[in-house]
């Protein structure tokens, strides 16, 4: 009987190995060609193509993180000398050429610009995406590369305003304000959705077995990149915005994580407008809002 135990129990075992494994590799797990998770093709939209560049000077920028990969970033200079900096963080599956459209309007109003791409996107090593995890201990990094005198903002939209609350949470120095785009209260939340959407399973077991497996794997949890934890310790101001017709990322996730935000905030609620599609749905009014909040906020 006991013999009988063991081996259900090393069974059992298996079988969540192997279905965490699964999840962790479809959902987090680069491809070989450097090609983004395939869970990306049921979640970001694969027609979506990179604005092109600004044209403004530009340089490639390099980093080593904490735990020894090689790290790239664009970084862009406006047409004079300014000590205002705009960090802009892309999403899921994507890589820093994405954010090029927004690094635009930030150029013309006299601000630098960075663009990292995340570990494991973009020109950036790494293996697996961490939602926001490791992400967030990367941004801090490079908010130290930047002069001394720099007023720093982040802003990041969907994976990457998940990124910059967990950032902002650490009370980074130089941070001025965040402006958080359709961001998620927490990663685990956001695929156990999606879990039921894609391959209509529950939550349990595939999810807690996919935690564990992500913690062997990368060292982070899924559940660790929750910025709904964590929300309540930025001190800085933070500009809140989402579409009310986001299916990926419901509204409801941005109305609780304003409720948890101590910090001054405001929220800017876009009508009609999908995942990611704030901005695309009303540039100006989009931008109106996010450079009157700056500018009262520095």
């Amino acid at each position: 009987m006991k013999k009988l135990l063991v081996a259900l129990i090393i069974l059992l075992a298996g079988a969540g190995y192997f279905v965490g494994n699964y999840f962790v590799d479809f959902a987090l797990k680069r491809g070989e060609d450097l090609s983004s998770p395939k869970a990306c093709a049921n979640i970001a939209d694969p027609n979506l193509k990179a604005p092109p560049a600004p044209n403004f000077p530009n340089e490639d920028w390099t980093l080593e993180s904490f735990d020894g990969l090689k790290l790239h970033a664009k970084h862009f200079s406006p047409a004079e000398k300014s000590n205002r900096w705009a960090i802009l963080v892309h999403g899921y599956g994507r890589d820093g050429t994405f954010a090029y459209d927004y690094a635009e309007e930030y150029l013309k109003r006299g601000w630098n610009v960075l663009i990292p791409d995340l570990r494991a996107a973009g020109k950036s090593e790494g293996e697996f995406i961490t939602m926001g995890a490791l992400e967030s201990r990367d941004i801090v990094d490079w908010m130290d590369k930047l002069p001394p005198d720099a007023k720093i903002i982040l802003h990041g939209v969907s994976m990457g305003a998940a990124t910059v609350l967990l950032t902002a949470a650490q009370n980074p120095e130089n941070l001025y304000a965040v402006v958080e785009d359709c961001g998620y209260t927490s990663a685990y939340e956001m695929f156990t959705a999606q879990v039921d959407k894609i391959f209509s399973l529950p939550e349990y077991p595939i999810m807690p077995c996919a935690n564990i497996v992500c913690k062997i794997k990368t060292g982070i949890k899924i559940s660790d990149a929750a910025p709904i934890e964590v929300v309540d310790k930025i001190k800085v101001p933070v500009l809140f915005i989402h579409g009310d017709a986001d299916k990926l990322i419901p509204l409801e996730m941005m109305e609780r994580l304003f409720d948890a935000c101590a910090a001054p905030k405001e929220k800017f609620i876009v009508a009609g407008a999908g995942h990611a599609d704030s901005k695309s749905k009303n540039p100006k009014a989009y931008f109106d809002k996010v450079f009157e909040f700056l500018e009262a906020n520095l």
